[in-house]
C-alpha cells in the first residue's frame, strides 16, 4: 500500500468484524464503541469548572445551553462518521490530500495545542481527584497521572475492543455516581424540566451569558472530531454503497446514544450544584475542591463528596485513554510520521505535565481552577480550524459520492460552525480582555 493511502491506526483498522446477516440489535453493539471513546472528551474535567458555577449561580437556567451544546456535538460527529466512512479518509488525512502543504503544517501544530490542552486538563482534573480522596499534593498527583500510559498500551495490544469496554465501564461509574449524587441532593423535577427550556434571561444577564459561552467553548474538542473520523474505520466492512450507507447509520446512532450519556453526566453536575449549592445560599462555588467539601455537609451524606471525587478520578482518567490515539491519528495524518504508542503518550504528557506543574509551583494549588478554564480557552482557539474543514469536505460530491451532504445539512452545519466560532471568538476577547470573568476569580 502506498505510504499516503495508509489507513488510520493500521495496527487497529478493520479489526472489529460485522456480523453478516445479523438482525438489529446485534449490528448495533457490534457498532456500538467509537461514539463512546469520542464521549468522554464531552464530560472530561474540563467542563466542571463551567456546569458547577452555572449550577451555583443561576440554578437550573443554564441546562438549555448543555442542551444546546449537545446537540451541536451530535451534528458535527454525525459528520465525522460519514467523512471516515464514506472517504476511508480521517479528517487528518482529507485536510493532507486537499490542502497545501503549509496550511496542514499550520492545522498540525494548532491541533497538537489542542491537544496538549486537553490533557491537561484531564491530568489536573485527576490529579484534584487524587488530592481529595488520599491527600496527595497537586504536584505528586500529576505526576501519578502519567502511569495511566501503561494502561493504554496493556489494551491496545489486547485489541481495540478492550479498549472501547473499560471506557464504557469507566462512563458508567460516573453515570452511576451521579445518579446517586442527584438521589441525595433530590433537585426540583419542574424546575429541572423548565431549564432545559432557552430563556432570555441567558443573554440579558452578563454573567450568565459568559458562562453560557464558557459551557459552549469547552463542549466540541477539536480533537474528538479528528478521533472519531478515524475510529468508525475499526469496523470490517465491505466496501459497497449498501454497507457504507448501514456503516453510517449504525455509526450515527452509536455516537447519538453516547451522547446523550454525556448530556446526562454534564447536566447533573449544573444541577447537583443547582440544588446543593444555588438553594442554599452558596452562590459563590466555582472551584471543584470547594463543591468536594461543601457537598456532604450541605447534603447531610457523609458519602456525596466522596462519590463526587470518585467520578472526577474516572472522567479525568477516561479522558486521558483517547488523547494518545488522537495524537496519533493527527500526527500521521497531517506529516506521515509514525511513532510508538508510548513514545507518543510521554511527549503528549510531557507538554501537559510541565505548565501543570509550573503554575502550580509559582501561583500555588488554588491556581488549578483557572488553568483548567485556560485549557478550554486554548481548545476554543482551534476549533474553527477543524470544524469547517469537516464541513467543507462532507459537503463535498467530488470527496463523498452519494453521501454528499444535503443541502439542508449543509445549511445547518455551516449555521452551527457560525454559532460555535463566533462565540468561542466572543469568549476569547472576554478572556483576554479580562471582562465579566466570574468563574476565574
Amino acid at each position: 500500500m502506498p505510504r499516503d493511502k495508509v489507513p488510520s491506526l493500521p495496527e487497529v483498522h478493520r479489526t472489529v468484524n460485522i456480523p453478516n446477516g445479523a438482525g438489529f440489535w446485534r449490528k448495533m453493539l457490534a457498532y456500538a464503541g467509537p461514539g463512546y471513546l469520542v464521549s468522554v472528551g464531552y464530560m472530561d474535567p474540563g467542563n466542571w469548572a463551567t456546569d458547577l458555577a452555572g449550577g451555583a449561580s443561576f440554578g437550573y437556567l443554564l441546562l438549555s445551553v448543555i442542551l444546546l451544546s449537545n446537540l451541536m456535538a451530535i451534528l458535527l460527529q454525525a459528520l465525522c462518521v460519514k467523512l471516515g466512512v464514506a472517504t476511508g479518509r480521517d479528517l487528518a488525512q482529507s485536510c493532507r490530500d486537499n490542502f497545501g502543504p503549509r496550511i496542514n503544517f499550520v492545522l498540525w501544530v494548532l491541533c497538537e495545542i489542542a491537544i496538549s490542552a486537553c490533557d491537561l486538563a484531564e491530568l489536573v482534573g485527576s490529579a484534584i481527584a487524587l488530592q481529595l480522596l488520599f491527600g496527595i499534593p497537586l504536584a505528586i498527583g500529576v505526576c501519578i497521572t502519567a502511569l495511566d500510559i501503561f494502561i493504554i498500551l496493556f489494551l491496545q495490544n489486547k485489541g481495540f475492543r478492550y479498549l472501547e469496554a473499560l471506557v464504557i465501564a469507566i462512563i458508567t461509574v460516573i453515570g452511576g455516581c451521579f445518579i446517586a449524587e442527584l438521589s441525595f441532593a433530590r433537585p426540583e423535577f419542574a424546575a429541572v424540566f423548565q431549564g432545559f427550556i432557552p430563556q432570555a434571561e441567558v443573554v440579558r444577564n452578563p454573567k450568565a451569558l459568559y458562562i453560557a459561552i464558557g459551557i459552549l467553548g469547552a463542549t466540541v474538542m477539536p480533537h474528538n472530531l479528528y478521533l472519531h473520523s478515524a475510529i468508525v474505520q475499526t469496523r470490517n466492512i465491505q466496501e459497497t454503497p449498501e454497507k457504507k450507507r448501514e456503516a453510517i447509520q449504525f455509526g450515527i446512532l452509536d455516537s447519538t446514544i453516547a451522547l446523550s450519556l454525556a448530556l446526562f453526566i454534564n447536566a447533573a453536575i449544573l444541577i447537583l450544584a443547582a440544588a446543593t449549592f444555588h438553594r442554599t445560599g452558596y452562590q459563590d462555588v466555582a472551584e471543584i475542591q470547594d463543591a468536594y467539601k461543601l457537598l456532604s455537609p450541605v447534603l447531610g451524606i457523609a458519602p456525596a463528596s466522596t462519590i463526587f471525587a470518585i467520578a472526577l478520578l474516572a472522567s479525568g482518567q477516561n479522558s486521558t485513554l483517547t488523547a494518545t490515539m488522537a495524537g496519533q491519528i493527527v500526527m500521521e495524518g497531517f506529516l506521515q510520521i509514525r511513532l510508538k504508542p508510548w513514545i507518543r503518550r510521554l511527549l503528549t504528557r510531557l507538554v501537559a505535565i510541565v505548565p501543570a506543574l509550573l503554575t502550580i509551583v509559582l501561583f500555588g494549588e488554588g491556581s488549578t481552577t483557572k488553568l483548567l478554564i485556560l485549557s478550554q480557552v486554548i481548545l476554543s482557539l482551534q476549533l474553527s480550524f477543524a470544524v469547517i474543514p469537516l464541513i467543507m469536505f462532507t459537503s463535498d460530491r467530488r470527496l463523498m459520492g452519494e453521501f454528499v451532504n444535503p443541502i439542508w445539512l449543509k445549511v445547518l452545519a455551516y449555521a452551527v460552525a457560525t454559532v460555535i466560532v463566533g462565540l468561542n471568538a466572543w469568549l476569547l476577547i472576554q478572556t483576554f480582555l479580562g471582562w465579566l470573568n466570574p468563574i476565574a476569580q
